[in-house]
């Protein structure tokens, strides 16, 4: 389906997606598109209020690939891209695994797949509340960890992936907005999604979706661009057949197979893309 085409069925369907039915169950709060709701101004304000709790409350789990240059006359590659889910966990249900994944790993052993793709980067930020969660949620632009920070500035491109409901995405209910800074990316993406057969609308049309702003560390690469992800509810509902936090790695479905392969498919095309060299 042509994006002229999809965007006209996505509208169509768009009252009918507020109220259609769910299609799996999550155990993490609402997703909030925006920080109007947050408790915690930063990342550093959460660590210091709730300093101590770094593995009961909330945890935070991260990669980096080593990269060594010892020769003056050798150049090597920069880092090309950072996979992250900065309200994983029980936050923003589903996002947690996608990270993983898509960064190249199994979600419950870890191990990297093989399909060709390679391994990325990846920092997460996760919820570990029975209940409660969402009151743990950051927005993108006030994270300040200084290891995300510090891996988005130090990579090409990122790809942050978050949750949202389909109301707020005014979309069907499995569906993806696609935003970010990086416009390539985004085509990318989109022509990914078409032939996985997911659903997809422009964050440019969704201002709270979009992920333009330059201070979200999907933006904050070497070259001030990157991609962010939302997923509906209904769709991260539909990549598990255990929806609670020790189900969901080992329970994934072919709609998380297919999200996954059209994300890595279109980081790959990005990367052997003139626009990502640097220097």
């Amino acid at each position: 389906m042509n994006p002229a085409s999809r965007r006209t069925v996505l509208t169509a369907l768009a009252t009918a997606a507020v109220s259609g039915p769910l299609l799996g169950t999550l155990t993490a709060s609402p997703a909030h598109a925006t920080g109007d709701l947050d408790i915690y101004a930063s990342n550093t304000d959460l660590y210091t209020k709730l300093a101590g709790q770094e593995g009961v409350e909330f945890s935070r789990r991260y990669r980096r690939h080593e990269y060594a240059d010892h020769s003056p006359a050798q150049r090597y590659p920069y880092n090309r891209t950072t996979v992250m889910a900065m309200h994983g966990g029980g936050i923003e249900t589903g996002t947690s695994e996608l990270c993983l994944a898509i960064a190249g790993y199994h979600p419950a052993t870890l191990a990297p797949l093989a399909d060709g793709h390679g391994v990325f980067d990846y920092w997460m930020f996760e919820g570990l509340r029975s209940s409660g969660n969402r009151d743990l949620h950051v927005t993108a632009k006030n994270c300040d960890d200084h290891v995300a920070l510090s891996m988005a500035a130090s990579s090409l491109n990122v790809l942050s992936l978050h949750g949202c409901t389909a109301a707020q995405a005014g979309t069907v209910p499995q569906a993806v907005v696609v935003g970010g800074l990086n416009t390539r990316f985004k085509t990318l993406l989109k022509a990914e999604f078409d032939t996985a057969g997911i659903a997809w609308r422009d964050g440019n049309e969704l201002p709270d979706l979009a992920g333009v702003n330059t201070d979200n560390p999907c933006n904050r690469t070497m070259l001030a661009k990157g991609g962010q992800l939302e997923l509906t509810t209904e769709l991260r509902a539909a990549m598990f057949t255990v929806n609670t936090r020790a189900g969901r790695a080992g329970s994934t479905t072919e709609v998380f197979d297919r999200f996954v392969g059209a994300c890595r498919t279109a980081i790959t095309k990005l990367e052997k893309g003139t626009d990502q060299i640097i220097l």
